[in-house]
C-alpha cells in the first residue's frame, strides 16, 4: 500500500480539462461542448485538506471525479504519488481504487435500499478480495464504530437512519479500504446545521487517527472556513485564487473571491459587512465569454479582460490568482 507522506504533494493536477458533448439533431452529432473544467492546476499535500468552493455549476464536482477517474479527462494530467492516473491500465486502476475513495452528496440517493450496511460497507472488501466471512463482520464492524455508529446497526437497512446516519454510513463505506486521498464532494450539504458540525468533526478526527488527505468540495465558505488548510475558488469552470485559509479570508486578490465573502454573514447584529453584489447571471459553460470568464460581471472589467485570459500565478508567497489587476 502506498503511504501518503506529510508535507509532500500527493495530489498534482496540471492544466485538467473536462468537457461534456452536446449533441443534436437524428444524428446526435455533436454540436458543441460544455466546459465545465477549463485548464486548472493546483497540488495537494499529503495530510492536508484541500477546500474547494464557488457557485453551483462552476465544476467543483467535476473536477473530483476526474481527479478519481470516475470521468474520464479531455485534456491535461494528474498525478497521485507520482503515478500519472490517466495512463494506468484497467487493472492497475482497480488497486488504485484502494488509495482513492469518495463521499458522495446526497446520503438517501447514495446507498443502496436493498443492502443492508454490513453489505453496503463491506462491498468493497468483498470485490477486492481483502475480508471474508467473520474477518469481514468484524472489519466492517470496526470502521462503523469509528463512524460513530453501533455494530447492530450491520443488519440494517439504510431507510431506518436519519440523514446524518446515512451520510455516515457512506463515510465508512469510503473508508473500508483504508484509503490515503478521500474526495468529499459536498458532503454535509443535504443535512441540517446542527449535524453538518457532528460530521464535520468527525471527518477531522477520522484525518487525523488515519493520516487521510482530503479535497473537500462546498459552496458554503464557512464550512470550508471550519475544515480547510488551504482553499481554491472556482468559477465558470477555472480555478480564479488559490491560498492558506487565513490568508485568503484575511486578504482575498481576485473581485470574485471579494464578492464571496462579503456575503458571510457576521454573528453579531450589530457589525455590518459592505456587501459586493454581483450584476448579471453567470455565463454558460457551453459558451463562456472571451477572455477572463468574470468580464461579465466584474466591478473592475478592463478591456484587456475582456480579450485576454489572465495567467494562474502567486502573487504571495502560496497564493495565487488569476486576474490583470494583481
Amino acid at each position: 500500500m502506498i503511504e501518503a507522506v506529510e508535507n509532500k504533494d500527493l495530489i498534482v493536477v496540471k492544466n485538467l480539462k473536462k468537457y461534456f458533448p452536446i449533441k443534436a439533431g437524428l444524428l446526435r452529432r455533436t454540436v458543441n461542448h460544455v466546459r465545465a473544467v477549463e485548464n486548472i492546476s493546483f497540488t495537494i499535500r499529503g495530510g492536508e485538506t484541500l477546500g474547494i468552493v464557488g457557485e453551483s455549476g462552476c465544476g467543483k464536482s467535476t473536477t473530483g471525479r476526474t481527479i478519481l477517474r470516475l470521468l474520464e479527462k479531455t485534456d491535461g494530467e494528474v498525478f497521485y504519488n507520482n503515478q500519472n492516473v490517466f495512463e494506468l491500465p484497467k487493472h492497475e486502476i482497480r488497486k488504485l481504487r484502494t488509495e482513492m475513495q469518495i463521499v458522495f452528496q446526497d446520503p438517501y440517493s447514495s446507498l443502496n435500499p436493498r443492502m443492508t450496511v454490513g453489505e453496503i460497507v463491506g462491498e468493497a472488501l468483498r470485490e477486492h478480495g481483502l475480508a471474508q466471512g467473520k474477518e469481514l463482520v468484524t472489519k466492517v464492524q470496526e470502521v462503523i464504530e469509528k463512524c460513530g455508529l453501533a455494530p447492530y446497526h450491520i443488519r440494517r437497512y439504510p431507510h431506518e437512519f436519519s440523514g446524518g446516519q446515512r451520510q455516515r454510513i457512506g463515510i465508512a463505506r469510503a473508508l473500508a479500504l483504508n484509503p490515503k486521498f478521500v474526495v468529499c464532494d459536498e458532503p454535509v450539504s443535504a443535512l441540517d446545521v446542527s449535524i453538518q458540525s457532528q460530521i464535520l468533526n468527525l471527518l477531522m478526527d477520522l484525518q487525523a487517527d488515519m493520516g487521510l488527505t482530503y479535497l473537500f468540495i462546498s459552496h458554503d465558505l464557512s464550512v470550508v472556513k471550519h475544515i480547510s488548510d488551504r482553499v481554491g475558488v472556482m468559477y465558470l469552470g477555472t480555478m480564479v485564487e488559490l491560498a492558506g485559509k487565513q490568508e485568503l479570508f484575511d486578504s482575498p486578490l481576485h473581485p470574485y473571491t471579494q464578492a464571496l465573502l462579503s456575503a458571510i454573514p457576521l454573528p453579531d447584529p450589530k457589525l455590518k459587512r459592505k456587501r459586493i453584489i454581483l450584476q448579471g447571471d453567470i455565463p454558460s459553460p457551453a459558451n463562456p465569454p472571451a477572455g477572463c470568464r468574470f468580464n461579465t460581471r466584474c466591478p473592475y472589467v478592463m478591456p484587456r479582460c475582456k480579450v485576454e485570459v489572465p495567467e494562474f500565478k502567486e502573487a504571495k508567497e502560496g497564493h495565487f490568482v488569476a486576474c490583470h489587476l494583481i
